[in-house]
């Protein structure tokens, strides 16, 4: 046998250390399948593109669900970059509660939406995770393994921007994945982006239950509507992938404001036209899911063979 080729093999103690990383991440993916068994819909919103609002949207849907008497939970995929547990009225560093078996208790926040975040272990916002690909997907399937969410209708799982390491991850880990609902705003750079989403759940043979058009307009207290960012793009990426249109939500400032503060602006302004826009989509959701109406996007779209 050659030097390189014995420079290769493992000595026993590393061999032992190998096979006991294995056997861990077995252990994971056997207590992650069975902590997705008691949820009924396992759903990953995706955006592809950041800057969409997709968070506030995953945030304020939760709610909504909620409100519709679902058992709904929130998981914050994006661990390099967290946020939804601000949005939903949990600081930084506010954590979660372990128990001696080493599963995670996540907290719950009104209208009684459990929420898991890497967020919620941080200290500070300004420290930042400068992890590796195969660091974070790691990450996601330990927390995905050990967080106890219980009996839960919907699991909505905030997706970090892209299609790559942590999207792959997510859609392999979990048996029997719902679906995307994808968000996007009505510029035409968002639309021209959110269209790899929907390609990538046409690749990966994923059904998606809709779209939804963040940011759509702005009316003015006179009553007119102004088009700030755009118009259409949502509908013109539902007709074109043959996938439901969901519904828009309007820019507010409150918002932003409600954002800052830590507030989830679906119960802060619940007679909003957002927050109307909300539940309307929240009902629209429960619909196509619970009827099994779900499909993987169609359409005459050419997908990479890379």
């Amino acid at each position: 046998m050659s030097k390189a080729r014995k420079g290769m093999r493992l000595g026993t103690s590393e061999y032992k250390q190998v096979a006991e990383r294995m056997k861990a991440i077995q252990e994971q993916q056997r207590r992650l399948i069975a902590n997705m068994r008691r949820i009924r819909f396992k759903v990953a919103v995706l955006s592809s593109k950041g800057g969409v609002g997709k968070s506030f949207v995953t945030s304020n849907l939760a709610g909504a669900l909620a409100m519709r008497a679902r058992r709904v939970g929130v998981f914050d995929a994006d661990v390099a970059g967290p946020s939804i547990h601000k949005m939903m009225g949990l600081p930084t560093g506010y954590g979660m509660m372990a128990r001696m078996d080493g599963t995670v208790v996540p907290p719950e926040v009104p209208p009684g939406v459990k929420v898991a975040s890497v967020g919620l272990l941080l200290p500070r916002d300004e420290i930042p995770l400068i992890w590796r690909g195969a660091i974070k997907t790691s990450a996601i399937r330990e927390l995905l393994a050990y967080i106890d969410w219980g009996e839960l209708d919907y699991l909505l799982i905030d997706m970090p921007p892209g299609t790559g390491d942590e999207q792959l991850t997510i859609t392999q880990l979990i048996p029997k994945l719902t679906g995307f609902i994808l968000v996007t705003i009505p510029s035409e750079v968002s639309k021209s982006v959110v269209k790899k989403a929907a390609s990538f759940a046409k690749r990966l043979n994923i059904p998606v239950i809709g779209i939804i058009e963040n940011m759509a307009y702005f009316r003015c207290s006179d009553g007119s509507i102004h088009y700030i960012f755009g118009r259409g793009a949502a509908r013109e990426i539902a007709e074109e992938y043959e996938i439901p249109f969901l519904g828009q939500i309007p820019v507010d400032e409150r918002i932003r404001e409600a954002n800052d503060r830590g507030k989830m602006f679906f119960l802060e302004y619940p007679d909003s036209e957002a927050a109307q826009a909300f539940l309307e989509i929240a009902d629209k959701i429960i619909d196509i899911v619970e009827n099994g109406k779900a499909k993987v996007p169609g359409g005459n779209v050419e997908l990479d063979a890379g």
